[in-house]
Formats: C-alpha cells, sequence, structure tokens
C-alpha cells in the first residue's frame, strides 16, 4: 500500500525547488496534496503531473487570511488535514552583514519565521479538533545550527525555525501531533550563488563540495524522502527531531 494513502497534505513553496520535490513524492505515495504558493504558475505546472492528487491554490504565507483560506480547502475538497509542511523561504544574497538591508532583514524573518507562526495557528486546531493527530514538518536548514558569515539574518531565522519547532513539539505531542525539522545543505537548484556568494563555476562548486564527505550537493529528491518518512506512520514516534540531511557536512 502506498505510504500515504488516505492522508492530505499542504506543501507551502511547492511550485519549485524542495517543495516540488515533496508534493510529487507525496502525490506519489497516495497523498491528496494541496500546493500553497505565491507562484501561482509553477504551482500550477507541478499539480500539472499529477492532477488527481495534487491541487494548487494562490497563498501569501505571511497572511493569516490566506492560511484560513488553504486549511479550509483542504477541508471542504478532501474532508481532513493531516500533515503541514512548511517549505516556503526566501534568503538575501550572502553580502557582508553591514550591507543588508532592513526590508531584506523584515523578508526573511517573514517568510521564514512569520509564515509558520500563521501556519501552526491555523492548522494545530484543526488537528486538534479532528482527533487523530498529525505530523507538521518544517524546513529548516544546516545555518540553524552552524551559522556562517554573510548570511547572519537568514540563518537566525532559520534558527528560529528550529527551535520553535522543538517548542510546538513539547506543547502538541500530547495531541498526537508531530512537529520536526528538515535541514538540508544547499542544493543545486540556481541558488548556489546567492546562498555561497561565489560564482556558480564548477571550481567553485567543487570547492564546496570537497567538505561534504559524500561528495555532492543536496538533491530535492533527499529532502522529499526524508519528509515523506516524518510524514508517513513510520515516523509515528520522532517528535522534535531535527533531521540533518547534508551529506556529513556538518560533522
Amino acid at each position: 500500500m502506498p505510504r500515504l494513502q488516505g492522508k492530505v497534505a499542504i506543501v507551502t513553496g511547492g511550485g519549485s525547488g524542495f517543495g516540488a520535490a515533496i508534493a510529487t513524492r507525496f502525490a506519489e505515495e497516495g497523498a491528496k496534496v494541496i500546493i500553497a504558493d505565491i507562484n501561482t504558475s509553477g504551482a500550477e505546472s507541478v499539480s500539472s503531473t499529477n492532477p488527481q492528487n495534487i491541487i494548487s491554490q494562490r497563498v501569501d504565507v505571511t497572511s493569516a487570511s490566506d492560511w484560513k483560506d488553504v486549511v479550509d480547502t483542504a477541508f471542504e475538497r478532501f474532508g481532513r488535514l493531516d500533515v503541514l509542511v512548511n517549505n516556503a523561504g526566501t534568503s538575501y544574497r550572502n553580502k557582508p552583514t553591514l550591507e543588508v538591508t532592513e526590508s531584506e532583514y523584515e523578508r526573511v524573518f517573514n517568510v521564514n519565521v512569520k509564515s509558520i507562526f500563521h501556519g501552526s495557528q491555523a492548522v494545530l486546531s484543526r488537528f486538534i479538533e479532528q482527533g487523530e493527530g498529525g505530523s507538521m514538518i518544517n524546513i529548516s536548514s544546516t545555518g540553524a545550527a552552524r551559522p556562517r558569515p554573510g548570511l547572519v539574518w537568514y540563518n537566525a531565522s532559520k534558527g528560529a525555525v528550529s527551535n520553535a519547532t522543538k517548542g510546538l513539539a513539547a506543547e502538541y505531542g500530547q495531541y498526537n501531533i508531530r512537529v520536526n525539522t528538515v535541514s538540508p545543505l544547499l542544493s543545486g537548484t540556481g541558488l548556489f550563488s546567492m546562498f555561497t556568494g561565489m560564482e556558480d563555476t564548477p571550481e567553485n562548486r567543487e570547492k564546496f563540495i570537497g567538505n561534504v564527505p559524500l561528495g555532492r550537493l543536496t538533491d530535492p529528491a533527499d529532502v522529499a524522502n526524508m519528509c515523506l518518512y516524518l510524514a508517513s506512520d513510520e515516523g509515528a514516534f520522532v517528535n522534535g527531531a531535527e533531521m540533518v540531511v547534508d551529506g556529513g557536512k556538518c560533522i
């Protein structure tokens, strides 16, 4: 039997990158998936690959009303909600911290942290009312535990994600609601220069990969497979964990 048969999931930022891989993988395993993304064209493109199991809805994850609407959609269309993946995130280009603008700082915290506040407010009460528990998966970053120069406020936002995850796990475990974090290394999805501050050349990639014991960047499928485990009944006793998906980079 597919590992998510009968489950319903919302995946934020599912129109590209890690989110697209997560949404696609969940649908392959039998879940009904709602991609919640401000990038409507990307979300529609992903949903078109499996229209029986994936739908999309325009959602600004910093908007409480948009969150209410997408959760309502889950119950109206599918009658339940079992999984929330808070994947939507943003950053600014790696640069000296004194050059970071206030608007860049605010955008990072609004998209990376406030979105999870709104998602928690919208989803946890519905999980409790449903009475069958649920799984919330927050996509953090290796930068949460090992911050590096040039992305101070991005790393701080992901540190907040990881910390909030543990607090939510401790508070809502009594309702069989599991809250976990997946913390990936950067991937090759066009963000190499933004996160490293280096030009995306074969030489610079090799220099970066040289510090990864498994010798490559994160593939979106690596993150999707970890999220699948946490969303499925196989992860039923995993709560408050930070699942680092980095090929050993942070050892």
